[in-house]
């Protein structure tokens, strides 16, 4: 009699987890994925027929439970190696009743799940994407991705985990003088699986809008609807690669005579990569109801790419990486009066925030600026050509820590205004 019940309760149970996963709308594709089991990876995710739902939370778990009375299977809270960081969550909610999520999944999980494997468990474990509905009363759905552990190689998406932009020097910036050639620059990359790098090097020019972290994510990193409408810029070359399955590679910079060095300001130098065909990280919008056709996600990235700065205008050659530094205007600029006066500086490793102090040919305070960590340029107010004596000033840069005790200064610089 006890060994009927314990055939009844397990058929039940079947019987409402297989009710539960009938019962669930959102669907996602792919549904399975490879991951490397020793670095970070990075998978384009289509979440399709929302009906209403939204996206919270992701986790990676080893073993899955039901979600009742939620639709779906959970992560067991007792073997979740670890949920989405804030920092690498580039997903968004796209058309078609849909949402794109990039899955990256830090070494210090894939770490976990290889060590879980190493004992002799089971190498596949889950990502799960918890929804819950605008509507109250709606149950919460669970939609989950199987990953199985590989090296890394041709058969994992392709996609890139780290990208270093370096001049060739060790210098982080580089300042030069009206007519001087730029340093030469690469790019250190490091990926998944294997595919063509396509892209191209753009430049950002003083007075150009300067790009968001949105228009320096890769082309396969957005929403189909969204590709193609980045910012672009003037462009320096363009390259297409076949990367091997080997994790690393070195791209060549743009040759660095394009680079334009003869107006005065701040310039960045930009890699803009594109999406290509890649087998491994298709998404299939027709199997979750979000279209029709594949979206080809090659080269994703889980992060905004970096980009170089070179300035031109007087003063040293380079700049010191970690020292505070005037870079803009030079020693003794003349500015015209509708010109807009932005003032530039190098970031001192360690500081909280920095004063930007502004006097006149009798010493005195005409103007001064609070910036925060991160914040390295000041554009001036129109006035200050009225507030100087003789259209003439000088400025300095103090960097202050959290305890708004100084540490460093920056020696005066002098400029006037053009009559």
């Amino acid at each position: 009699m006890k060994k009927y019940f314990l055939y009844t309760l397990v058929f039940f149970s079947m019987l409402t987890i297989h009710q539960t996963t009938l019962a669930q709308t959102i669907k996602v594709n792919p549904t399975g994925v490879n991951v490397n089991a020793h670095a970070p990876t990075t998978v384009f995710l289509t979440f399709g027929n929302l009906q209403g739902y939204r996206p919270v939370e992701a986790c990676w778990s080893s073993e899955l439970i039901a979600a009742a009375p939620d639709l779906g299977f959970k992560p067991n809270p007792a073997t979740v190696y670890g949920c989405l960081p804030v920092r690498y969550n580039q997903s968004t909610l796209s058309a078609n009743d849909s949402y794109t999520d990039i899955m990256t999944i830090p070494t210090s999980v894939s770490h976990r799940a290889y060590q879980n494997a190493a004992a002799g468990n089971d190498s596949v474990f889950f990502y799960v994407r918890r929804f819950v509905s605008l509507t109250a009363g709606r149950p919460d759905q669970y939609v989950v991705v199987t990953c199985r552990m590989t090296g890394g190689g041709a058969r994992s998406p392709f996609a890139l985990t780290d990208v270093k932009l370096v001049f060739d020097s060790d210098k982080p910036i580089a300042f030069l003088k009206s007519g001087e050639k730029a340093p030469k620059i690469q790019a250190q990359i490091a990926y998944n699986g294997t595919g063509r790098l396509k892209g191209r090097w753009e430049v950002v020019k003083p007075g150009e809008e300067i790009p968001d972290n949105r228009d320096l994510l890769t082309e396969a990193t957005l929403p189909v609807e969204e590709r193609g409408k980045q910012r672009r810029y003037t462009q320096l070359a363009t390259f297409n690669v076949f990367l091997p399955p080997v994790g690393k590679y070195i791209l060549p910079g743009p040759d660095a005579s394009h680079l334009p060095n003869l107006a005065e300001g701040q310039y960045l130098v930009l890699l803009r990569i594109e999406a290509v065909d890649d087998k491994e990280a298709d998404s299939n919008l027709a199997a979750v109801g979000a279209g029709t056709g594949i979206v080809h996600s090659g080269a994703v990235a889980g992060f905004p790419l970096p980009y170089l700065r070179y300035f031109i205008g007087g003063g040293e050659a380079v700049v010191t990486k970690g020292a505070l530094s005037l870079l803009l205007p030079g020693e003794g600029a003349i500015k015209n009066s509708n010109e807009a006066l932005e003032f530039i500086w190098a970031e001192a490793t360690g500081a909280a925030f920095y004063r930007l102090e502004m006097v006149d040919a009798q010493e005195q305070t005409i103007h001064s600026a609070l910036l925060p960590a991160g914040i390295n340029s000041y554009r001036a107010p129109s006035w200050l050509k009225e507030k100087s004596l003789d259209g003439k000033l000088r400025w300095r840069v103090l960097a202050f820590n959290q305890s708004a005790e100084q540490m460093s200064e920056t020696n005066w610089r002098s400029l006037r205004f053009a009559k």
